[in-house]
């Protein structure tokens, strides 16, 4: 029996009215991104044909899914908007504080320790403002939603960049800053730019060594980082029917990397039995009623360079296994002589110390199952593996099962840790060094999503490749990048040359998926007698005070820092041991920016303080910028804030006193961030005017008491020669976000909107 089985049906019992009269207004056939987006309209049945790119839409969410380090700031921001419960179903997942060092049992009870006061803070108002909890341990958030609460055709938003891993059952599922998800909690619409479209078509079949993460690493490499912003890429075509439901779930997944907004699929046989074969067939045969409204209209894929922005083709039958990285998630190259001849003109490390295969990207029985296959025939033939292994499953029911089908003892058998059902490494939450800064220069291989600098380990040494859990495996095995298990042989322990077959595995278990203790709570149905407590001496949580308005005069600001090259939200705001004051926004704030490099000297947290002329780290000049009530401005570079969904990001420089982020172009959600938090995020009209900010610069908005939309700002750059330059900034902000601005924050308009 499916959650929220009510809510789903009557998501089905209005989609044919609405999407027909959508087809009827936009004057052509629908694809499957605009039938859902069409169908949860805020205001109802369209009278409109939405402008893709330009029109900014209200919509209405059917579910929310928050993980435990952005949920913090999420509720804690709830608190204050004066409801008594969440307008939509809502679910929290603790999955982010759990630190991978010594396996399952030992790190789970060690986190169940440190952040007991945050487990218990996030427990008891799940409680109290009628959230689902999934306690410690239960699995990693978009396992569990795909096993749970993802279904064909619905709109969820979460507080995580790869809530779009739900786009592999057929959801247009996006991820959101915590104050996005605040809104919709609350009750009020929820704004988007109706997206473009990329059209993916798949055709082929993937066999052999070939995995749907390959898909995806092959769409990274086309796109590029930054290649898939502001748009929904919809995958189509007899390749993608072929495919089973995890693993769209994973090419769904890392469309985060590419920048889009999310990806998805239409309904087809793999779906309906992901369903029925995680209890809810009740979802499958009310989706089975509705079928032809869950996939795009036939015109659509016979012809879809007439439907789409961008149309990309893929023979799947010609895709090779792909190694993407390092340092990037669209660096591709093809296993073998190719990564063979990179890795010498690039001096990557060939030896390779670590295979990971896990994250909320990879972690699905079929994932575990093909990769075991290959730890199985390591066993067989002798071979001992050359790196350290390392196993996340992505679910209690998931673990559970692998286990009683002894996948995991395959893996053991092989000295491979088995981590606890949570993130772990993929965010940074992996104790592999005592003192990472100063960690050795090195390779590993992982199945996660990301592999930016000091992403796993905190290493900026480390050199991260991501590929499927199959090459993964095969690559721990013989612990080198440069291997090829299509053509390469092993040495195995008798001295004998063998060669490692291609792998095989289970879309579903055999025997169907089991679980004692899912860990999932459910909250009371009146919470008014729950108390949430946050201590007054508490280091990892705290009360919100309300942001005060900037206002429409900014003058004699100062240069923070001018960011150069790639600002991700890892730069802006680390995870890793900073996950612990995710809840806590003054302690948090002491990492802002303390990753991104400062043009002008090319060192992290080291900038000039322009009051005393010295340097010193990022939070601390602007702290001392705060005190003496100077506003400041940070300066960066193209797809400014890439990568997690981390509102910190936005809410640590807005609490220190920045006024500004100019930049040459956004990530999106990062720049909606900014804008729920009252701050000005803007781009240079002439990208060239980047190279006139100086170091010793001050800045006056000349025209910001005219802040309109579509309506360029003046700003004036006064250099310390007193030459000045006078440049035009572009914004994207509409009448209501401009009222967030002035207001201080979109949380603050909600407050005084309920108090009325």
């Amino acid at each position: 029996m499916a959650f929220d089985i009510d809510m789903i049906k009557a998501v089905y019992s209005r989609m044919a009215e609405r999407v027909n009269k959508a087809r009827e207004v936009v004057g052509k056939p629908l694809t499957l991104s605009e039938k859902i987006l069409y169908n949860h309209l805020w205001d109802g049945i369209t009278t409109k044909s939405f402008v893709r790119g330009k029109d900014y839409v209200d919509f209405a969410p059917d579910r929310i899914a928050c993980q435990d380090a952005t949920a913090q700031m999420a509720l804690l921001q709830f608190m204050q908007a004066g409801k008594n419960k969440v307008a939509v179903p809502t679910t929290v997942h603790c999955d982010h504080l759990i630190q991978a060092k010594e396996g399952a049992a030992v790190d789970l009870k060690h986190a169940n320790s440190v952040s007991s006061e945050v487990f218990n803070f996030l427990e008891s108002v799940s409680n109290k403002y009628g959230i689902g909890f999934w306690k410690p341990g239960a699995g990693i958030i978009h396992q569990v939603v795909l096993e749970n609460y993802a279904f064909p055709g619905g709109m969820m938003i979460g507080t995580d960049s790869h809530t779009v891993n739900a786009g592999g059952l057929g959801m247009v599922a996006i991820g959101v800053g915590g104050a996005d998800a605040v809104d919709v909690m609350a009750g009020m619409a929820w704004e988007l730019k109706f997206p473009k479209l990329i059209g993916v078509k798949l055709t082929g079949k993937l066999s052999g060594w070939t995995a749907p993460k390959d898909v995806i690493l092959k769409v990274a490499e086309i796109l590029t980082v930054k290649g898939g912003t502001g748009a929904i890429v919809e995958y189509f075509g007899p390749g993608a029917t072929a495919m089973s439901c995890t693993g769209k779930g994973t090419i769904c997944n890392m469309g985060a990397e590419i920048g889009a907004t999310t990806s998805t699929f239409g309904y087809d046989d793999s779906m309906e039995r992901y369903l029925r074969a995680t209890d809810r067939s009740d979802v499958a045969d009310a989706a089975n009623e509705v079928k032809s409204y869950l996939t795009a209209d036939p015109e659509v894929y016979a012809n879809p360079e007439h439907y789409f922005d961008q149309v990309i083709e893929i023979n799947l039958s010609e895709l090779s296994p792909l190694l993407n990285g390092p340092f990037t998630p669209d660096l591709s190259t093809p296993v073998g002589s190719e990564m063979t001849e990179k890795a010498n003109t690039n001096d990557w490390p060939i030896k390779v110390e670590w295979g990971l295969i896990g994250s909320c990207t990879n972690s699905s029985y079929e994932d575990l199952s093909r990769a075991s296959s290959i730890a199985q025939q390591a066993l067989d033939k002798g071979l001992k593996t050359k790196a350290e292994f390392g196993i996340n499953p992505g679910s209690e029911q998931v673990r559970y099962t692998a286990e009683r089908d002894g996948i995991l003892e395959v893996f053991e058998k092989l000295d491979a840790k088995i981590f606890t059902n949570a993130c772990g490494p993929c965010i940074g939450q992996w104790a592999r060094y005592s003192d990472p800064k100063n960690a050795p220069k090195n390779s590993i291989v992982h199945s996660f999503n990301r592999n930016f600098a000091k992403r796993a380990d905190g290493n900026p040494n480390t050199h991260a490749f991501v590929a499927s859990p199959e090459i993964t495996a095969a690559i721990a095995i013989a612990g080198r990048l440069d291997f090829n298990p299509l053509t390469d042989a092993l040495i195995n322990e008798n001295g004998e040359e063998v060669f490692l077959d291609e792998p095989t595995g289970w879309e579903l278990p055999p025997k169907g998926f089991e679980v004692k203790d899912n860990g999932y709570l459910e909250p009371v149905e009146d919470g008014s007698g729950v108390q949430v407590i946050v201590a007054d001496n508490s280091e990892r949580l705290q009360l919100l005070t309300p942001f005060v308005p900037i206002g429409d005069t900014i003058g004699g600001a100062k240069l923070l820092i001018k960011a150069f090259g790639k600002c991700t939200t890892d730069h802006i705001s680390m995870a890793g041991p900073w996950l612990r004051f995710r809840g806590h926004l003054d302690n948090i704030s002491n990492n802002t920016l303390i990753g991104a490099v400062n043009a002008f000297n090319k060192k992290t947290n080291f900038v000039k303080n322009q009051l005393t002329g010295e340097y010193g780290g990022v939070p601390d000049v602007q702290r001392e910028y705060k005190k003496a009530g100077i506003k400041t401005i940070v300066v960066g570079d193209h797809n400014y804030g890439e990568g997690s969904s981390r509102e910190h990001a936005a809410m640590q420089p807005r609490h220190l006193g920045v006024a500004a982020v100019i930049v040459k172009s956004f990530a999106r959600i990062h720049e909606t961030n900014l804008k729920k938090q009252g701050m000005l995020g803007l781009t240079f009209a002439n990208e060239n005017d980047y190279d006139l900010i100086q170091e010793d610069d001050t800045f006056n908005f000349l025209d910001l008491n005219e802040f309109a939309p579509e309506k360029q700002l003046t700003l004036e750059i006064v250099h310390s020669n007193g030459s000045k330059d006078v440049i035009k900034l572009n914004h994207s902000y509409n009448d209501a976000q401009i009222a967030w601005y002035k207001e201080g924050s979109a949380l603050n308009l909600i407050k005084k909107q309920n108090a009325q």
